[in-house]
């Protein structure tokens, strides 16, 4: 084989590892996810130092029999750079933290688990619009016990589920109606939304803050694609969430113009 048949193996090699990789990136935050649900930045945190694979089942309290299934989940985070691994006592290997794991440590304010606390002070009541189960508000409700907490979402997905003194949910149609407060949450909801249905759901947050003495904090939280100024792999990554709105809904990611745009609207139609 020449030089450049061996060149264009190793092309053809590498184009078939990206594809794969494409094809299993669903793992990869499977494996995040799992990650967060087992704490384990916290047991690293509260640990003090790197934890060596022993000391993370035991911390974890499972069966010495998952010690593989453990080592082979950090063996991929690791990898993708979510942990880092180094030697303890010369030759132990053990797993620390990285900048990316540290933002899964609760109770931290750089933390991407719970809230931005100045965000949320000073408020008395606030209404989660499409709130789902309320597992985010019900993080504010316990973390502010002072603002009452309301979920507002359909009648199917908020039956049943328990409630609090500060925390409870409304069935209803955010199209139709949405209730006074003081704040509203729209948490990833308008990136499911299409402009119009986007800027039908502002209007009704006008006329809850109208019924409200003209006071209301909006609180956004969504997605903003700036390619131009963001490294490559963010921006591929919101490009992987715009595809999959499209694939479920009438939505999209936004620019920050695009955002703009939106917001432009509801001005333009209310001062008419």
């Amino acid at each position: 084989m020449d030089a450049n048949q061996d060149q264009g193996a190793k092309e053809l090699f590498q184009g078939q590892a990206q594809l794969y990789k494409l094809m299993f990136s669903h793992l990869s935050s499977t494996s995040l996810k799992c990650a967060i649900e087992l704490g384990i930045a916290d047991i690293i945190h509260s640990h003090g130092r790197a934890i060596t694979l022993s000391e993370l089942v035991s911390a974890l309290d499972i069966q010495p029999t998952k010690t593989t299934s453990l080592f082979r989940l950090m063996r991929l985070l690791v990898h993708s750079g979510c942990f880092n691994k180094t030697k303890v006592n010369g030759q132990e290997e053990a797993y620390g933290l990285t900048a990316a794991s540290t933002l899964l440590i609760k109770d931290k304010p750089y933390s991407m688990s719970p809230t931005c606390k100045q965000i949320f002070e000073g408020l008395g009541t606030l209404v989660d619009v499409g709130g789902g189960n309320g597992s985010f508000s019900r993080i504010i409700s316990e973390a502010f016990p002072g603002i009452k907490c309301t979920v507002l979402d359909l009648p199917h997905v908020v039956a049943n589920l328990p409630e609090a003194d500060n925390f409870k949910y409304i069935a209803g149609d955010m199209f139709q109606f949405i209730p006074p407060a003081d704040a509203f949450l729209f948490k990833l909801v308008f990136h499911g939304l299409g402009d119009e249905d986007g800027l039908k759901i502002l209007k009704k947050r006008r006329e809850a803050i109208a019924s409200n003495g003209e006071r209301g904090k909006v609180i956004i939280i969504d997605i903003v694609i700036n390619a131009e100024e963001e490294e490559h792999e963010l921006t591929e990554t919101k490009f992987l969430f715009d595809i999959v709105l499209r694939v479920n809904s009438t939505g999209k990611e936004r620019t920050e113009s695009e955002w703009a745009k939106l917001f432009s609207m509801l001005v333009s139609v209310t001062t008419k």
